[in-house]
């Protein structure tokens, strides 16, 4: 669950200010990324955990009415369900505390239970809200079975080639990035280079988004940059989560990358239009209404 503070900006540390306004925003980058598929027409299965409180009896019930099968989130009854803390400020901006709950209780053990469920699917996706042995086993499973894999690493941390090496696209932004290569990235080129060490490590496709600016995918076969669309931000809460499950999509549906690349742009670009995370995914006839507009825009 969200919890979303709107502020003309982020306070120093030590200080005190006062907001515009407050919010219980339903969120997860899992459950963001499930809906943000489903919403555009995708089939959509979640695995997860959620504790037996409020937060967690309301977000199952979300799940459902959004069309993500929840057979497979349990609840715990030791940990409370999982909240982010999150500052939003005046250019749209955010800057986000989690706290994973129920999320880090799911073991190996569980996921390895469900290997049926995850052999059926077409694609899996996964982030690094939850414990990273836990996708480690996902990532074989899906492996195993020749099923492709979408990691969002996010939030950042440093990953094992044993997770890497099962990855087909890897989609980090340039600060996840950055942190994966051990290098900064501050230019489309440093972007490019990251990426090809996340390639030495196994990945088959690394997809680094940069905001206003698009995508760059870079693979074996080389680099290209995907243009975004420039738009005016209002929240960027569930941008890159909106990406990921247009991404998921698209591919199921046999779309070349890059084209599927332009394709989740749009997404990302219709979700920061608006306040908070799964409010912000757009559905699929706005997604194709404004990729319409933006060719109708060109062509003039």
């Amino acid at each position: 669950m969200d919890m979303v503070v709107r502020a003309d900006r982020a306070p120093e540390a030590g200080e005190t200010l006062l907001g515009q306004g407050f919010a219980l925003s339903p969120g997860g980058k899992g459950a963001n990324q499930a809906v943000a598929a489903a919403r555009l027409g995708a089939e959509v299965t979640m695995i997860g955990r959620v504790g037996k409180d409020a937060f967690g009896s309301g977000l199952l019930e979300i799940m459902k009415q959004e069309q993500v099968n929840t057979a497979y989130i349990s609840q715990s009854a030791s940990q409370a369900t999982g909240v982010a803390s999150i500052v939003v400020d005046g250019a749209g901006e955010n800057r986000i505390i989690v706290v994973p709950g129920a999320n880090v209780e799911m073991t190996p053990a569980d996921i390895e239970a469900l290997e049926a469920v995850i052999g059926e699917a077409r694609i899996v996706v996964m982030q690094l809200e939850t414990d990273l042995a836990m996708c480690e086993a996902a990532a074989g499973i899906a492996s195993r079975c020749g099923i492709p894999v979408i990691l969002n690493p996010a939030p950042a941390q440093p990953l094992r080639d044993e997770l890497l090496k099962h990855v087909t696209y890897l989609t980090p932004n340039e600060t996840e990035a950055g942190i994966l290569a051990g290098i900064s990235v501050e230019s489309l080129e440093d972007a490019e280079q990251a990426a090809g060490i996340m390639l030495q490590k196994g990945v088959q496709h690394v997809i680094v988004t940069l905001g206003s600016e698009g995508a760059l995918i870079v693979n074996t076969t080389g680099s290209r940059h995907v243009p975004g669309f420039p738009v005016q931000a209002v929240d960027t809460v569930a941008a890159g989560d909106s990406f990921n499950g247009a991404l998921a999509w698209q591919l199921t549906c046999g779309t070349p990358l890059e084209e599927a690349v332009r394709f989740a742009n749009a997404v990302g670009a219709l979700a920061v239009g608006k306040t908070g995370a799964i409010s912000s995914l757009p559905r699929l006839q706005e997604v194709e209404q404004f990729l319409q507009n933006a060719a109708d825009a060109k062509s003039t």
